[in-house]
């Protein structure tokens, strides 16, 4: 009989090796199919906390500076305050901010780096919003998930996600739907001036999650 040239390696310390192989394979596939499902899980009420300060929104659009160009927002919704520009911060550790300060400082362990300071640009895209919508009030708010502490307080326009129904609760009283009804016009003027964005500027986790 003809051996194959592969008889030889059907051996069991060969099968013992192949089996322990796919085992590790199929495990690490499952660890990663289940972390993937609880960052969208995470991200989905993530979300879900967001929108529910508005009785209406916008997510991940595109919207003109008046110069030509545009700017990525991550969520416009409309309060009983009028439209809030929201710039969402996913960072992992403690951050040390200031107005003044050029760049923001994050530690998490050992580790330590910097990001700028995110408060210009928020002045930016909440003129740019203004320039759209006439009358309409607009505020903005840098919103940070509860990966990250602020130990030395809050900088100006910053808010944790937590806080954020809190500052801007929902409209449950029939004088805040009268608000409401007034900035519906101005709300649907920024609605066809916006378009939808390319760019999904996820940060942290919100990186790492399936694209809806």
């Amino acid at each position: 009989m003809t051996e194959t040239p592969f008889a030889g390696l059907d051996t069991p310390q060969n099968r013992l090796i192949l089996t322990v192989v796919a085992v590790v394979m199929a495990g690490a596939l499952f660890y990663y199919v289940i972390r993937a499902w609880r960052r969208r899980t995470e991200y989905r009420r993530l979300d879900s906390s967001i929108i529910a300060a508005g009785s209406e929104h916008l997510r991940n659009v595109l919207v003109p500076d008046g110069m030509g160009a545009v700017m990525h927002i991550d969520y416009l919704l409309l309060t009983s305050r009028g439209v809030l520009v929201i710039d969402l911060r996913d960072i992992r550790g403690n951050i040390f901010g200031g107005d003044q300060m050029t760049e923001w400082t994050v530690m998490n362990g050992a580790s330590r780096s910097t990001f700028q300071n995110p408060q210009h640009a928020l002045y930016d895209r909440v003129a740019a919003v203004r320039a759209l919508c006439g009358e309409l009030p607009v505020e903005g708010r840098i919103l940070f998930t509860r990966r990250g502490k602020f130990p030395k307080g809050l900088p100006r326009w910053t808010l944790m996600v937590d806080s954020l129904r809190a500052e801007f609760p929902s409209v449950d009283s029939e004088a805040s739907q009268s608000w409401i009804d007034r900035y519906l016009e101005g709300w649907k003027v920024l609605c066809a001036a916006v378009s939808p964005s390319p760019l999904r500027r996820r940060r942290g986790f919100l990186a790492q999650v399936f694209a809806e």
